[in-house]
């Protein structure tokens, strides 16, 4: 064990082997730290916080603050971090809301500087969480999503599995596993096909995924007919998450950039009150352009 002889260390908490902790560190009690974890200068480890073995907590993080919240307890839940992460400056990572409730971080995920992760916030495994991305209350991250630069999520909003978020996008609705969001508009643009090749998917796999993409985005069809189709049509492998991501949820879902088919926009002439309803399709320019 390596503690600096400016850090402080409460007695109660508790360090296993081979911890780092630098000068200026601050650890509460009720803190567990796993073994071979380093805690780098000017960190601060509050009470409710519990890490597992070998994290990397870079300079000035916060792990385990009070929840930023108008109604305040005085019975918080913790904050539990697996293995394997790294954390960098500056990140804020808060405990849960209610005493039997947890704020939850996976394993092996990178937090990049400035990063926020609110009360009971879940973050699965390799998930990526680049600088200045803010998760508000209740976000739930699945395994292997990427959320770029200055991303904001919406308190109890879902990401998908191997979703990415593009820098800046403002995030208010759920947004499904494998897909691509514009960080401009905050809208679908297509699969995730890089992220996809990288964990191994097969050429078939994505094939089924595409389809079910199109189901999802581009028939026109009622919500319950899309669930419908995606339970018949793929109840195995990989695309099957998407009935089961579907089929959840309370913040609807991020839609497609392109306009979907059969779509009408309202026209109003210049001297003439009366709207009239015009096929998106009569519209090529204006389709090129949504699309």
């Amino acid at each position: 064990m390596n503690i600096h002889p400016l850090a402080i260390v409460n007695p109660n908490a508790h360090l296993g082997h081979d911890v780092t902790i630098g000068p200026f560190a601050v650890i509460e009690s009720d803190v567990v730290i796993g073994e071979g974890c380093i805690i780098a200068s000017h960190c601060v480890i509050k009470q409710g916080t519990t890490l597992g073995p070998h994290n990397i907590v870079h300079e000035a993080a916060i792990l385990g603050g009070h929840p930023q919240h108008l109604k305040k307890s005085d019975r918080l839940g913790r904050l539990v971090i697996g293995a394997h992460n790294t954390i960098r400056e500056h990140a804020t990572l808060h405990r849960a809301m209610k005493e039997d409730a947890a704020t939850l971080i996976g394993d092996h995920n990178l937090l990049m500087a400035c990063a926020h992760v609110a009360h009971d916030c879940r973050l699965g495994n390799h998930v990526v969480l680049a600088n200045n991305t803010l998760l508000a209350g209740h976000v739930t991250v699945a395994d292997r999503a990427f959320l770029s630069g200055a991303v904001g999520v919406h308190q109890f909003c879902r990401i998908g599995a191997l979703a990415m978020v593009g820098g800046h996008a403002r995030v208010v609705q759920d947004v499904p596993p494998y897909l691509m969001i514009d960080g401009n508009s905050g809208c679908v643009v297509g699969l995730n096909l890089i992220g996809l090749r990288r964990n191994g998917f097969t050429s078939d796999q994505v094939a089924e995924l595409k389809a079910a993409y199109r189901i999802i985005y581009r028939r026109g069809m009622k919500w319950t007919e899309v669930l419908e189709r995606l339970r018949e049509e793929f109840s195995t492998g990989p695309a099957a998450v998407f009935h089961e991501f579907l089929s959840g949820g309370t913040r609807g879902f991020v839609q497609e950039r392109r306009v979907p088919p059969n779509a009408t926009i309202k026209i109003r002439p210049v001297d003439d009150d009366a709207a009239v309803a015009v096929p998106v399709e009569s519209l090529p320019d204006l389709r090129a352009k949504a699309g």
